[in-house]
């Protein structure tokens, strides 16, 4: 059984609840009960339930033959198809840990996954890059197409979740702008648990958001934990995820497809309402739009529910927890001077509370960081117990996110409790940046703050003092940290500077430095 050490005292506040089926049989009872009902449009192809649950059911009985069964781990690679989603489907059904690999991972994150335990890896045509193969020197490499579906034309298996509950099913990796990926897992308990892929536990305004993901855009990737999630919202509602054919133009793919629900970034947002300012395009199909990943300002946040109408939904939430906070047009238009600069109230199942720095309650309307308990939270980081211990406590979850409730309980999200830049939605520790950063040998100390940005959200600038008798090459600067981190972790400008501002405290002064890209701070 896959354990986590210093995770074990981490359980529900809902364990007398019974448990359901193992994650994912909820699926497969669905779609065994409608398989007539069109599960995926995949570019001209349109897969009904059935014709999906005869892809899981090969892909199953090809990964049994690979060996794979309960505590067995599999990493899958592939692009946004109904047969990567099939694959995924039965690495779970066969109760397999499934770490999903990133496009774009690098050669060195790649090999410390890859190395770390894995006994198969699963990729497609799109997912088998050179740097993937190279990097999976050591394991066993099952192709998608010819291993899984071209060996097996027909499912023989049962369609059974052989799924333990306290064993680890699915490790969703960061960024790795630490240095290496940390994995963040969930048990097929809270899988089984989550409030998208269970609708026996949906309230009422659970189940009126699935009803809006009639026609679902699916893009980007499968390893995301947020896509994978408002995936399960779609399908376990009777909707259709609608796969384009790349590359997307938006909002023009809202009219051509007749989309009715899109989750996308703060970024795109900016995009779509830059479009709409000069172009005409008909969006009236959305029923809903959910914008999550990074602060969107009130002011964008009211353009958007002009422009697109009473569609428009904000969400908060993590890779370590799923969706916690949701603010919806009803909430807009009940409170429509007061909630704008919110990320909305507690989403189904999830429990708030602000706390001190000590883990004591504060007040509403009193600041503190943001520490919440849901069913569906990871059972901590893969293999990093002091990272766990730190993050999960009795049960509930420390974001590290800074803010506080109103008498409404409506969430104000105001800061963070740790030193990170989001770039497309993307965490991205400024520690790890500055130590890259002062590696090459003509800098001697860099510094990295995070500043809003229309196009990815926030942006990273760096400020480096030279070595003593250097002028640094601020190319081969950059071109370290995409060595190091990637090219996500680059920062939008590197400034050369002769000596860094103090705080009172005697430690470098962050805000003076954020100042020089953004103009004057106000006091706090």
């Amino acid at each position: 059984m896959d354990t986590l050490a210093g995770a074990s005292g981490h359980r529900s506040h809902r364990d007398a609840e019974p448990i359901p089926a193992p994650f994912p049989q909820a699926v497969i009872d669905a779609f065994h009960a409608r398989p007539e009902l069109p599960a995926f449009e995949h570019r001209s192809r349109v897969l009904s339930r059935g014709e999906v649950l005869g892809l899981i059911g090969r892909c199953a009985d090809g990964l049994r033959a690979a060996g794979l069964g309960p505590g067995r781990s599999v990493a899958v690679a592939t692009d946004v198809t109904p047969e990567g989603f099939a694959v995924l489907m039965a690495a779970y059904l066969l109760g397999c840990r499934v770490t999903g690999l990133r496009p774009g991972m690098t050669p060195a994150h790649l090999g410390y996954v890859l190395s770390d335990g894995i006994d198969v890896l699963v990729a497609d045509e799109t997912g088998a890059t050179p740097e993937l193969l190279d990097a999976a020197r050591e394991v066993t490499v099952v192709r998608l197409g010819p291993d899984l579906l071209d060996a097996h034309l027909k499912a023989t298996g049962e369609l059974t979740a052989q799924g333990r509950p306290e064993d680890i099913a699915m490790v969703t990796l960061t960024s790795g702008s630490t240095g290496q990926p940390k994995g963040c897992t969930q048990t097929y308990r809270s899988l089984a648990l989550n409030w998208a892929w269970q609708p026996a536990r949906w309230t009422e305004g659970t189940a009126r958001l699935a009803a809006r993901y009639e026609r679902y855009l699916l893009f980007g990737t499968l390893t995301s934990a947020v896509i994978f999630e408002h995936l399960g919202a779609c399908l376990m509602g009777g909707g259709t995820a609608v796969i384009p054919e790349p590359p997307l133009a938006f909002p023009q793919v809202f009219e051509r497809h007749r989309i009715t629900a899109c989750l996308m970034t703060v970024p795109r947002l900016h995009h779509v309402l830059d479009v709409l300012r000069t172009d005409r395009v008909d969006t009236s199909s959305l029923r809903a739009l959910l914008v999550a990943g990074s602060p969107l300002a009130p002011h964008r946040l009211a353009e958007a529910a002009r422009r697109l109408g009473p569609v428009v939904h904000q969400g908060y939430g993590q890779t370590e927890t799923g969706m916690l906070t949701l603010l919806t047009p009803d909430h807009m238009a009940q409170w429509p001077d007061q909630v704008y600069d919110s990320v909305g109230r507690a989403w189904s199942g999830v429990e708030l509370d602000v706390r001190d720095p000590e883990g004591r309650s504060v007040p509403a309307g009193t600041t503190g960081e943001i520490w919440v308990r849901t069913d569906s939270a990871m059972a901590g980081y893969w293999k990093d117990e002091e990272q766990t211990r730190e993050v999960l406590r009795a049960g509930w979850v420390r974001t590290r996110d800074v803010g506080h409730l109103d008498e409404h309980g409506f969430l104000r999200l105001t800061g963070r409790a740790r030193d990170v830049v989001i770039i497309n939605a993307i965490v991205h520790y400024a520690g790890a940046i500055e130590r890259a950063l002062a590696a090459h040998p003509d800098v001697d100390q860099a510094y990295v703050v995070g500043a809003p940005d229309e196009r990815t959200g926030e942006a990273a600038h760096a400020f480096v003092v030279p070595a003593e008798g250097r002028e640094p090459d601020l190319d081969a600067v950059r071109a370290l940290v995409a060595a190091e981190l990637g090219e996500a972790s680059v920062p939008a400008t590197v400034t050369v500077v002769t000596e860094v501002p103090v705080a009172p405290s005697g430690k470098p002064d962050k805000r003076a430095l954020l100042s020089r890209v953004t103009g004057p701070l106000e006091t706090a």
